[in-house]
């Protein structure tokens, strides 16, 4: 019999999130400015309309597409601010535990092949995952059905006896549809921003990440036969 499989999300969900708002809503205007000639207002008006349009989409995630939209190394300045990422609380904690009771554990994140890679080098998250899978190797961003049709297709599960933990509204109701019954979010994806109120969200709501093996009991979950896990 092999256990069933939760399903992380990376960013603001392992990952303490004050990274990624450092690097897109802060240095990459400030880098921006300095490039083109602007003022900080001007370049973040124009990064922050960007950011809108494209929000949701495969591109948003992409280091190799902002370099070239915006004029600037997105890659090289996630590197030079490295030192910024961190894990979430109780991220290894509940790691361990998981691994020790063995679970099957799923990294799902829609950064992309260079941004996980750099994440990874960072924290060393690998020795916990059985699959690690990044939405550019899919194609689709994890706010499409597709990526769940595909990461299947990949990667063969019951939607029914699978966990999804995402600080993501968007990710978590399309995960829904596609039939993953069993859904967690993040009350505090960055420590820089309020946490946010568990009865104001959607789906059951932790903050520190042990807080997720209460929920996992009540899930009720079936170990599944290895040939059709």
């Amino acid at each position: 019999m092999t256990r069933p499989i939760i399903m992380f999300d990376m960013d603001g969900t392992l990952l303490d999130l004050a990274f990624d708002d450092l690097i897109w809503n802060h240095r990459l205007p400030e880098r921006h400015a300095l490039a083109h000639h602007c003022s900080l207002q001007q370049s973040q008006a124009t990064l922050f309309e960007f950011y809108q349009q494209h929000k949701h989409t495969i591109s948003w995630y992409s280091s190799r597409y902002w370099t070239e939209k915006v004029g600037v190394d997105t890659l090289e300045l996630q590197k030079e601010f490295q030192a910024h990422i961190k894990p979430r609380r109780g991220c290894f904690e509940l790691l361990k535990m998981l691994k020790e009771q063995g679970y099957r554990c799923w990294l799902v994140t829609n950064a992309d092949c260079a941004g996980l890679a750099l994440k990874l080098e960072n924290v060393d998250l690998q020795p916990y995952f059985d699959v690690m899978i990044s939405s550019e190797q899919i194609g689709y961003s994890k706010e499409y059905v597709e990526f769940w049709q595909i990461l299947q297709s990949m990667h063969p599960f019951d939607p029914t006896q699978a966990v999804l933990i995402d600080d993501t509204a968007a990710v978590l109701a399309c995960a829904q549809r596609f039939g993953i019954q069993h859904l967690v979010t993040i009350t505090q994806p960055s420590t820089q921003k309020a946490q946010r109120q568990s009865h104001e969200l959607d789906y059951p709501a932790i903050d520190h990440l042990t807080e997720f093996l209460p929920l996992l009991a009540q899930f009720n979950l079936k170990d599944l036969d290895a040939k059709t896990a």
